[in-house]
């Protein structure tokens, strides 16, 4: 079943078009797993490289996952098996990626559940169409669950009212956010446990490069001001030393 806090929502009230895309990229050659790594970096995706099932799992049990870039053959493991595994346990998208791409292999590939099957070499600008293509069907198939209203984001005891655009501290007494403010609450709610680069979030809230940088960090400032106990010593909107800002906590949702 999709869970709420691996979606994108659309809609009035609703939280849309903020979240960035978690891939993880299964090979086991280093080189490769870099290559395209950092290819995707480049294109606006979250990419996380992997080399075994382990490695899957963990980031699996760390997070959202939006696609699973995966290798047919990885050592001694089989690509194909592991995506009957997974596959057997959740519907996170999964793109195959193999030198053998005769007809019986592709449909192997495609009878253990896989969304997609590439075959190497391929062209860079042709993976990531597939990858815009996968994740558009997902997010397609995902919004049907959501068709009636979201309305209540809880975490960390907070409640953000999508609907009335409101929030509420743990001890139920309403915060007033600025509009800025606000918008940066619904990109880290998209996001839960996911570190953002100052680039990332401007461009989640639809900022330009005048709002990058220094002016994210004093938004985050001033919303720290607003939902920390102790805005110095953060808990719930906390610094990723070398990368940018993560929102540390769990975000359940309840659909109206």
């Amino acid at each position: 079943m999709l869970r709420a806090q691996h979606s994108q929502y659309g809609g009035e009230g609703r939280i849309r078009d903020v979240t960035i895309p978690r891939l993880l990229v299964v090979d086991d050659d280093i080189e490769t797993r870099s290559m395209l790594t950092e290819y995707l970096h480049r294109q606006g995706f979250a990419a996380l490289p992997c080399g075994t099932e382990a490695e899957v799992r963990a980031q699996l049990g760390q997070g959202r996952v939006d696609l699973i870039l995966l290798d047919v053959m990885l050592g001694d493991e089989s690509g194909v098996e592991i995506c009957a595994r997974l596959r057997a346990e959740q519907d996170v998208p999964i793109i195959l990626v193999s030198a053998l791409s005769a007809d019986h292999q592709r449909m192997a590939g495609y009878e253990v559940g896989a969304d997609d099957y590439i075959a190497k070499p391929f062209n860079p600008d042709l993976l990531l169409a597939r990858v815009r293509a996968v994740l558009a069907r997902a997010r397609r198939s995902a919004s049907l669950i959501y068709r009636r209203q979201t309305s209540v984001f809880r975490f960390g005891g907070w409640t953000y009212d999508a609907r009335r655009d409101e929030v509420s501290a743990p001890d139920g007494v309403q915060i007033a956010l600025s509009r800025r403010e606000t918008a940066l609450l619904k990109v880290l709610l998209a996001n839960p446990r996911i570190p953002l680069t100052r680039d990332e979030i401007a461009a989640a809230m639809g900022g330009d490069g005048d709002e990058q940088g220094r002016a994210i960090d004093v938004l985050v400032g001033r919303l720290r001001g607003k939902i920390e106990a102790n805005p110095r010593e953060p808990s719930l909107l906390r610094t990723e030393r070398g990368v940018g800002y993560v929102l540390a906590a769990d975000v359940e949702i309840e659909a109206g």
